[in-house]
């Protein structure tokens, strides 16, 4: 492992498969970085991939990705570690990840050491955990129950800054992590190098996207940092590009519900003192964040369980009658339509919901614009206890709001004008998340065993 130096410089990819600029990657290369720090999940996407542990990336822009940058790890001999692997960071996303980095080595015909760490919880361990008292509650306010531990397909933790540092100092090439609190993706390294916590976790959460704390925002690119004794300085890799005090300050506030405390696992940075400084055209210098542990050690929780079966259909409203008049269509419609269904389809086998883009889509009942449009975009939203019952109710519904009559139609075709032929279609399998507490741990590392290989 290196030394602690002068400057510890890192270059960070927002999201592993979304892509970036060569000619950022060879700007950082022609600086030189000790790390490449890269963020390939979160929970952003939803419950669906760690409910199915598919992967969420696109492979082929993954494979894409992993290329470039073990050219530039060939060029500037840095360490590379990527955090919530696959997504959600599950094990058969873990293992998928693991397989295209592999693939990609081979190609190159260099072997690279690499450490893996999983983030999986045990249900039996979180089973005891819970009876020991030592689960708390989160966001949704909500205990964890013993039957959403049973219910589960997938359950993660996010790793920390200690369960990376102790894989780092077997001197891997690479770091591969399940779920992964993304600012430690990037503190890691240099703090267990000896650089100061409260900035090196800062400097993660600015850096985790990439470019989006550089102006103008254009989508997937990639930061440079440099770590320093008293501060860290955040610099865009494009000419074209700049990091102002309101850019890197807007992004200190990403995803935070306290503008001051920064929370994560084992502690919080606390920027009540943060500085940031215009340190040239370009380039802002950030000093002043530091880091206060907790009295117990806690990671975060994410649990998914499978929910039912979708399907869907999409469709055209232009009609200003039928538009002004939805509402009450809405309330008929479902009345005949579970009429129909009586007998077959139990009411509490499924739940439907019309999305109006264009009238309500997004807002809902929050919407406070309450004028008519020319033109809805209706997304029928069904989902059930299986597959088959969620083609019969979409079926049931989507014919009848076809042929719908109301006050002022004259016409007797159809109401709904379909982009997609058939139709509806089936999505398949929902997820949701039914677990996101906190779980004190005795140990930060000891849940996150590393295991290293040289992949040939």
């Amino acid at each position: 492992m290196a030394d602690k130096g002068e400057e510890f410089v890192v270059l960070s990819h927002g999201m592993l498969g979304y892509g970036f600029p060569e000619r950022s990657l060879e700007t950082a290369i022609g600086i030189g970085v000790n790390l490449i720090a890269v963020d390939a999940g979160s929970s952003d996407p939803g419950p669906y991939y760690l409910g199915s542990g598919e992967l969420f990336g696109n492979e082929s822009m993954v494979r894409r990705d992993i290329d470039l940058l073990l050219e530039a790890q060939a060029a500037t001999g840095a360490k590379i570690v990527i955090g919530s692997a696959g997504g959600a960071g599950c094990g058969a996303q873990l293992k998928r990840t693991e397989e295209l980095l592999a693939e990609a080595i081979a190609r190159r015909g260099k072997p690279l050491k690499l450490a893996t760490i999983a983030s999986d919880i045990d249900k039996d361990r979180l089973r005891e955990a819970l009876k020991r008292d030592q689960v708390r509650t989160y966001e949704t306010g909500e205990d964890l129950t013993e039957q959403a531990i049973e219910e589960a397909t997938n359950i993660v933790a996010q790793i920390g800054i200690e369960p990376i540092a102790a894989a780092l100092s077997a001197d891997p090439d690479i770091v591969l992590c399940g779920r992964a609190w993304d600012p430690g993706n990037i503190a890691a390294y240099p703090v267990s190098l000896g650089y100061d916590r409260g900035l090196a976790i800062h400097a993660g959460k600015i850096l985790e996207c990439g470019a989006q704390a550089a102006l103008p925002v254009e989508g997937s690119d990639l930061l440079l940092g440099r770590l320093r004794r008293d501060d860290f300085i955040v610099e865009a890799l494009q000419g074209h590009k700049r990091c102002t005090v309101d850019s890197v300050g807007a992004h200190t506030l990403y995803e935070k519900t306290d503008p001051v405390l920064l929370p994560g696992p084992g502690g919080k940075s606390d920027l009540s003192g943060t500085r940031f400084e215009q340190f040239d055209e370009r380039r802002v210098r950030v000093a002043g964040s530091r880091f206060i542990a907790d009295d117990r050690y806690k990671v975060k929780l994410e649990g998914a369980k499978l929910a039912g079966y979708r399907s869907v259909a999409v469709a055209g409203i232009r009609d200003p009658l039928m538009i002004r008049q939805i509402d009450q269509i809405q309330l008929d419609l479902d009345r005949r339509a579970r009429g129909l269904l009586v007998g077959r389809v139990g009411p509490d086998d499924y739940k439907i919901a019309f999305h109006r883009y264009g009238k309500d889509g997004v807002m809902g009942r929050l919407e406070p614009v309450k004028t008519d449009p020319h033109e809805i975009g209706l997304v029928i939203d069904v989902v059930a206890r299986t597959q088959e019952i969620a083609g019969q109710v979409m079926a049931t519904y989507r014919s009848l709001l076809l042929h719908w009559g109301y006050e002022g139609r004259k016409a007797t075709a159809g109401n709904l004008a379909f982009p997609f032929s058939p139709a509806e279609f089936n999505a398949g399998a929902l997820y949701e998340f039914n677990i996101y507490h906190l779980l004190e741990l005795d140990d930060p590392i000891s849940p996150f065993p590393y295991s290293v290989k040289v992949i040939q």
